[in-house]
């Protein structure tokens, strides 16, 4: 009997009160709550082109960040930067351009679509790019929107290209010069940058390269490309554990580790990414993983209102981080709930957040239509 109960005792503590095959066995109940995915439509897309409608043509308030040789350079905007003096600075003109492009690309049936297409013919035209390639070959301005506005201004480049219509064709001819300036000034500039900017605002290097690196891509421009997967490597190829958990500041509107984490996606193959990313940001293949939105608390705030910026520059690095990578697919969830919040204020905004917004939403809202 006593063996009996012995050996009764001993199963029990063998297969009663095994923690770790237990643990095995129950997973993890999930955390996460699955949002609505955006969709950009014909009507968003009407609503979203009204945005940059409203201010590319208009010139003030406008905030120059000129540096100024003489009393000669004090012109008004119109002066000095003729295709892109609206939306209050000149990288976000610039942007205001791209998204009547990205749109009518989408949706050759937008409203007004005549219209949009002379006023881009009126804006970009060949005097005006003249003007503008003049102002970045001056003597005090020749850093001017390093490397943001260049970023834009080649993403714009980017989109007129891979546009098959004869106004784009008019468009990227005209711009060409502007363009093939700025490349010019990338592969001059990159090579003595000795230290990346990880920041959450426009000297951003991660971002700066990344959308000039689909440029050189889109083009087979081989000389650009080099430069850039040269210096990123040696900037990015051995971070680690990047402090997401800092993010982000109190006027950003991009994510210095997700910026960082969608270039490496361009640049290394899918294997050598998954063990960069894994190093890099861990935490971020938990399909638990939860980054909370940036909560705006005053939109008529022009610093403040950079965090919806950020939600939607989140999103589409999110979107890029899980592609063709099964095991991120939650991080698509994630940008959809980043995407949603900050979308329906964007509208009827005060022109704090109206003046470039817009394309920060149409770049996002683009990306998870590509999933």
């Amino acid at each position: 009997m006593k063996n009996f109960i012995f050996i009764v005792i001993l199963q029990f503590s063998i297969f009663g009160c095994n923690p770790k095959k237990e643990k095995q066995e129950i997973a993890a109940p999930s955390k996460v709550e699955i949002v609505e995915k955006p969709i950009l439509n014909l009507e968003q897309a009407n609503k979203l082109a009204a945005l940059p409608l409203h201010c590319i043509n208009t010139e003030y308030p406008n905030r120059l960040s000129q540096t100024l040789g003489g009393n000669e350079d004090l012109k008004p905007p119109t002066t000095l930067h003729p295709a892109f003096y609206g939306c209050f600075d000149w990288h976000s003109s610039v942007h205001g351009h791209w998204s009547l492009v990205s749109l009518l690309k989408s949706f050759p049936n937008l409203e007004n679509a005549e219209e949009i297409k002379q006023r881009l013919l009126s804006n970009i035209s060949k005097e005006n790019i003249d003007a503008e390639v003049a102002y970045f070959q001056g003597k005090h301005n020749k850093s001017y929107e390093r490397t943001y506005g260049w970023a834009w201004l080649l993403k714009l480049a980017e989109e007129l290209h891979t546009w098959d219509d004869l106004v784009a064709r008019e468009l990227e001819m005209n711009m060409q010069p502007l363009t093939d300036l700025l490349v010019e000034k990338y592969i001059a500039f990159l090579p003595k940058l000795n230290y990346p900017q990880r920041v959450g605002t426009h000297t951003n290097t991660a971002f700066g390269v990344s959308f000039a690196y689909d440029y050189a891509e889109t083009v087979n421009n081989e000389d650009l490309k080099n430069v850039i997967r040269e210096r990123a490597l040696y900037f990015y190829q051995n971070d680690k554990n990047c402090p997401i958990t800092w993010e982000p500041s109190g006027s950003d509107f991009l994510s210095p580790c997700l910026e960082e984490g969608s270039l490496m996606k361009r640049l290394l193959s899918k294997e050598d990414f998954r063990e960069w990313i894994n190093t890099f940001l861990p935490q971020l293949k938990d399909p638990n993983y939860n980054l909370e939105v940036g909560i705006v608390s005053d939109r008529t705030d022009g610093q403040l209102v950079h965090l919806d910026g950020v939600n939607f520059s989140r999103a589409w690095d999110l979107y890029k981080i899980a592609e063709d990578l099964p095991e991120y697919n939650h991080l698509k969830n994630l940008a959809n709930k980043h995407i949603n919040y900050s979308l329906p204020s964007i509208f009827g905004d005060s022109y704090e957040g109206g003046h470039w917004l817009g394309s920060f939403a149409i770049y996002a809202l683009n990306a998870s239509q590509n999933d």
